[in-house]
């Protein structure tokens, strides 16, 4: 079992790949570096010269690169399935409960920015051409990594069976590998995918109230709901990012999923016993 770990988009990644050693192995795990590498400079909002920072400061971006065309087409079409709980216009209220940098740079406390930051706009991709409506900034960090999970395990599988985790976006080809998803709950894939949308991990505070990262685009304010952290179960890691956050959020997604309530407990739904 080879076996790579490095930092990429803010969080831990950890590969897998169950193939002899060699060469040709060595190559293709150092591959999933580079390729995560690659995908952050175009989709990362915290790079000012990222592919994503160019088009959140002109509001149109022609000949863009066809991985940030497709996340964009992915969370277009996330928003129009999930009635909008998924949307990536959070930009600017993420901005404005205090998520204006990396996670690693924020501020434990301070003042708030201003009231809540609007969601919604609208945003056409044509091609390589994606336009903005003004005011309307695009966040794609979720599924930007579920993306590049779902993009890496492919590279690796064509050595062997393979598992890539990116701090909770989690993938695998092949093989048969246990997952632990909380300290009590073990889940075997084959083949697919989970993600994990929680208000546990990413905290600060702002103006004396506790802040995290999942917005609701319906009052563009941190989520409040009876969850703790839902974990789902799909055929891609971007499917499982875009259901997880729907789920949080309160929709019946129908996909295998693990929610973790505020009072403790734990439910399992979709098929799930």
């Amino acid at each position: 079992m080879l076996e790579r770990r490095f930092k990429a988009m803010g969080t831990e990644v950890h590969v897998l790949l169950d193939a002899p050693g060699g060469a040709r192995a060595q190559v293709a795990l150092e591959r999933t570096e580079a390729e995560f590498e690659r995908l952050e400079q175009l989709l990362s909002r915290f790079r000012a010269g990222s592919e994503l920072s160019q088009l959140n400061r002109s509001g149109r971006l022609d000949g863009a690169s066809p991985d940030l065309a497709r996340v964009v087409e992915l969370a277009l079409e996330a928003r129009a399935a999930t009635g909008g709980l998924f949307d990536p216009t959070v930009h600017d209220a993420l901005v404005a409960v205090g998520y204006d940098r990396s996670f690693e740079e924020l501020a434990a406390d301070g003042e708030a920015h201003r009231g809540p930051g609007a969601c919604g706009g609208d945003v056409t991709v044509q091609g390589l051409r994606i336009e903005l409506a003004p005011g309307t900034r695009l966040d794609l960090g979720g599924i930007g990594k579920g993306y590049a999970v779902d993009r890496v395990c492919e590279l690796l599988a064509v050595s062997g069976p393979c598992l890539v985790n990116a701090g909770g976006d989690l993938a695998v080809r092949g093989g048969s590998w246990p997952v632990g998803v909380s300290d009590e709950l073990t889940l075997e894939l084959e083949h697919g995918a989970l993600a994990t949308s929680g208000s546990d991990r990413r905290r600060w505070r702002r103006s004396g109230r506790d802040q995290h990262h999942l917005i609701d685009p319906a009052t563009g304010r941190p989520a409040e709901t009876p969850f703790v952290r839902v974990t789902v179960v799909a055929g891609t890691a971007t499917e499982a990012e875009v259901m997880a956050k729907a789920a949080f959020l309160g929709a019946d997604v129908g996909a295998p999923r693990v929610l973790v309530l505020a009072d403790g407990r734990t439910v399992l739904a979709g098929g799930l016993a």
